[in-house]
This record gives C-alpha cells, structure tokens and sequence, in this order.
C-alpha cells in the first residue's frame, strides 16, 4: 500500500488538492494522512497557540469531511507551527513513501516564500508533490 502523507492549511479542502489525492487513489491501494501545522492565527493582530490549535484542528475535520464526501478515506493531526517539524513528527509515527505539500499560490504563500517544498526534499529525502490551489470556501 502507497502511503502519502499530506501537508496542507488553507487549501486543505481545496479542489486542487482533492483532485491530485483522487489521481493517487485511481493508481491503486493508497492511504493519506492529514497534517495541519497549527500555524500563528490572527486575533486583533496578536495571536495565540491555543487558537492557532483550535483552527487547524477546524481545518482538518473540515478537510477530512471533504475529502471522505470525496471517496478518499484519511486519517489526519494537527502538527507543529512549522511546517516542517509537522511534517517531522509525523515521520516519527509512520513510514510514508510520499509527501504532498499543498500551498496557496506565489505571493500569497508564507510556505512558498519559505521555500518549503524544496526544504521538506531536502531534508526528509522522500518524493514530494507540490501542490498550488486557492483555498477552499468555508461550507
């Protein structure tokens, strides 16, 4: 069985996203697990750990409901506020033989300005799959 593991926020439920994990699954037997960093949430131009967790945890019941309307069954967890140490602690749990990191498009995306897809090769040395999208709407 193909194990990807999926790295995403905003564009968690996007259909971007969604149609590059229904094209692993037409491949044949894959499972997918969900990470969403917790990264810093905005409250009045502060922000705190704690609403940072619980809107990433809303991210991902709302992630993991479209994509099971979908047909893609996943399992998921709401990860570190960098990316990746997210995509680290995950390794640590489980062996995935492919990364699929999902962000919003240049210029609207603090991963891409941080050069995330190439830093996770660099450092986990697994394929990964970058995905551009556009967030998804809130249902």
């Amino acid at each position: 069985m193909w194990r990807c593991l999926v790295v995403a926020n905003r564009t968690l439920a996007s259909p971007a996203l969604v149609d590059e994990l229904l094209a692993r699954k037409s491949e044949g037997d894959c499972a997918f697990h969900l990470v969403v960093p917790a990264s810093h949430a905005s409250l009045h131009g502060m922000w705190t750990e704690g609403q940072a967790r619980v809107e990433a945890s809303r991210a991902l019941e709302q992630g993991l409901e479209r994509l099971k309307e979908q047909g893609i069954d996943a399992t998921g967890e709401v990860g570190d506020e960098d990316p990746v140490l997210a995509i680290g602690d995950a390794l640590l749990g489980a062996h995935f033989d492919e990364i699929v990191v999902s962000t919003l498009p240049p210029g609207a995306s603090r991963w891409l300005k941080r050069d995330l897809p190439n830093r996770v090769r660099r450092r986990y040395r697994i394929p990964v799959t970058h995905v551009v999208a556009t967030p998804a709407p809130v249902p």
